[in-house]
């Protein structure tokens, strides 16, 4: 009898093991009231035929109501309008409206935006710069899917992050192509040397940054290269993508994860796109 577990989809969670490789659990929020959560061990069924099963029901994550369509990764339209996590400025940092007075909730705005942030390169399906929160190292990398990852500055709030990044922008990527990400491990990349020819690029900026902000606002890092190893047994040399929205059920050989993507024979589901969708799973 195979073995099945119900509830709504939340982002996969991972960590790394001794060995750098991404150890990945699919989480299933409850959805009753005698239900529970459960977490569901996905490194294990790599090799095994899953079946996952959507049920055409969504509830926001956040209020809990029914939504025909999911805003933002899991909400329902009127979360994705009033609430902090969903603004704009998440996606452009650069452009964070806290010191204004205008942020949507100004609670959360200072403990997640107003904290140390880290500016990074990674090799994603090339190389790029990102951002993020001091708590989601390696996290961030992980759901990008890098295979290399070295933080180079470390700022104080995510306005100066996003102002780095940008500044960077203008010399490397800062996006993933998330097909290329899929279809291997790229080759290695020297990022201290790309570092070491990037920071001058953008002293300028850096100087505009510390006289607005203080000189101690953005401190230039020397750490070391994290690799990360993905469990993936077999990579696709095409890559086709499963939509719930179209395709309720989706059922293959696991071939192996990287990032927030399954990878079956036959194609590949992003679980993040999915947040708060109420699905089953038979292994």
């Amino acid at each position: 009898m195979p073995i099945s577990a119900i509830g709504a989809v939340e982002k996969l969670t991972a960590q790394l093991d001794e060995n750098n490789t991404v150890q990945y659990q699919l989480p299933l929020a409850a959805i009753g009231e005698n239900e529970l959560s459960q977490s569901i061990a996905l490194n294990p069924l790599i090799g095994q035929e899953i079946t996952l099963n959507f049920h055409d029901k969504i509830a926001c994550k956040h209020c809990g109501k029914t939504t025909k369509k999911s805003y933002s990764q899991g909400f329902c339209y009127p979360c994705m309008t009033k609430l902090a996590q969903c603004d704009m400025c998440i996606m452009k940092p650069e452009t964070c409206h806290h010191h204004l007075g205008t942020c949507r909730e100004p609670q959360w705005g200072e403990q997640h935006c107003m904290i140390d942030h880290y500016v990074y390169l990674s090799n994603t399906s090339a190389l790029k710069v990102g951002i993020t929160r001091h708590t989601q190292l390696p996290t961030r990398w992980i759901d990008q899917g890098a295979t290399q990852a070295l933080p180079i500055f470390k700022v104080s709030t995510r306005l100066q992050s996003g102002l780095v990044e940008t500044a960077l922008a203008e010399f490397i990527g800062d996006k993933t192509n998330w097909r290329a990400m899929l279809k291997g491990s790229n080759e290695l990349i020297d990022l201290k040397a790309q570092a070491s020819k990037l920071v001058p690029q953008i002293a300028p900026k850096l100087a505009e940054i510390a006289l607005k902000f203080g000189e101690d606002a953005v401190q230039l890092l020397d750490e070391d290269v994290v690799e990360i190893n993905y469990p993936v047994s077999q990579y696709l040399t095409k890559i086709s993508s499963f939509n719930f929205d179209k395709t309720p059920k989706v059922s293959g050989i696991l071939l192996g994860i990287k990032g927030q993507y399954l990878i079956f024979e036959q194609g590949v589901i992003n679980m993040r796109k999915f947040t708060s969708y109420q699905i089953s799973i038979e292994y």
